[in-house]
């Protein structure tokens, strides 16, 4: 056991070491719709204690459907889905879950403080008022009307609502749209003090920031199924990569101009790839250094020079083909 004292606003209280046993899971699970439409086909994910789990993936990938599996709103077609080893809809399982939404809604004319004890009746052992205000950043405004608050405002109560029964398994369904970005930062530590307490999130975002930023494991689906899964860190080098080429090292990307050929630059040890686009180069390599060094030796006119990491933007748009 340990406490939590150390960040702002944070709340103390003993934190028990996350032991990674599975909270939630989808066996093989496949959805299809009346309509033919396959949502997820065969997809499996489990969730660990302790963990924000990023889903990922582009608009119709199936990341909706696995969260509504999940949350016991829907069935599979084939497959398992379970939650503390109980079906979704067990009532016990539910009231050990919160849900935040991206189309959740209130009633306007209820006040914030209302809405808050509503929903800690709801729950056996519901966090504290106290608590549920400081944690959603809602001091001041807790006697203002739901209908009377910012968009930014009413995303903070609905993170409140989905803290009020102090649950185990956290939905965040694109949780800081609409927020300022101290608010975003405020919400950010909130989360990471959630998992430091042995708390579960499943987080979909479309700020991939957000996701390497909070997540400890990345998962991208695409078309239903899961393309991707790991570290932030390794899904980033995962989508700098060709196909075939070895998962293993650190992926930097270089951005020149220089008039080396692309079958030159390839037979360099550690690149994995050479483009051109207009007057300038991207290359992936593994070996950074040495690859520049190689380069200089070959175009003594080389220019312009950008050495990065990859980003998960590009990792996303490798994996996904994504490029709305």
């Amino acid at each position: 056991m340990s406490t939590v004292l150390d960040r702002p606003n944070a709340i103390p209280v003993p934190v028990p070491i996350p032991s990674g046993e599975a909270v939630a899971s989808l066996d093989r699970v496949t959805k299809r719709f009346p309509n033919g439409v396959v949502a997820l086909d065969e997809l499996s994910l489990t969730l660990r204690r302790g963990e924000v789990v990023a889903l990922l993936g582009p608009n119709g990938a199936g990341k909706s459907t696995a969260v509504k599996l999940l949350m016991g709103l829907s069935s599979p077609t084939s497959g398992a889905v379970a939650i503390f080893g109980a079906d979704p809809r067990n009532h016990a399982a539910r009231a050990r879950t919160g849900v935040m939404l991206q189309v959740g809604r209130a009633p306007e004319m209820l006040r914030v403080r209302e809405h808050i004890e509503l929903f800690r009746g709801y729950y056996p052992s519901p966090m504290a008022y106290a608590d549920i205000v400081q944690v959603a950043g809602l001091s001041g405004i807790e006697s203002r009307f739901f209908g009377q608050l910012s968009g930014g405002q009413k995303q903070r109560v609905l993170f409140a609502l989905a803290l009020a029964g102090d649950p185990d398994l956290v939905f965040l369904d694109e949780p800081t749209v609409g927020l300022d970005i101290k608010s975003r930062r405020a919400m950010w530590a909130q989360i990471e003090l959630l998992v430091a307490r042995g708390k579960t999130v499943l987080l979909t975002t479309h700020y991939l920031e957000e996701a390497d930023s909070l997540a400890q494991r990345i998962v991208v689906i695409d078309k239903g199924r899961i393309v991707c899964e790991g570290t932030p860190a390794e899904v980033k080098s995962l989508g700098s990569t060709t196909p075939g080429t070895a998962t293993g090292g650190s992926v930097k990307i270089i951005r020149c101009a220089t008039t080396i050929p692309t079958h030159a630059l390839l037979n360099i040890p550690g690149v994995t790839s050479a483009t051109v686009n207009g007057d300038f180069t991207t290359i992936l390599t593994r070996q950074a250094e040495s690859t520049m060094r190689e380069m200089l030796a070959l175009d003594l006119s080389l220019h312009s020079i950008d050495v990065q990491s990859p980003k998960l933007e590009d990792a996303f748009l490798a994996l996904t083909g994504d490029h709305d």
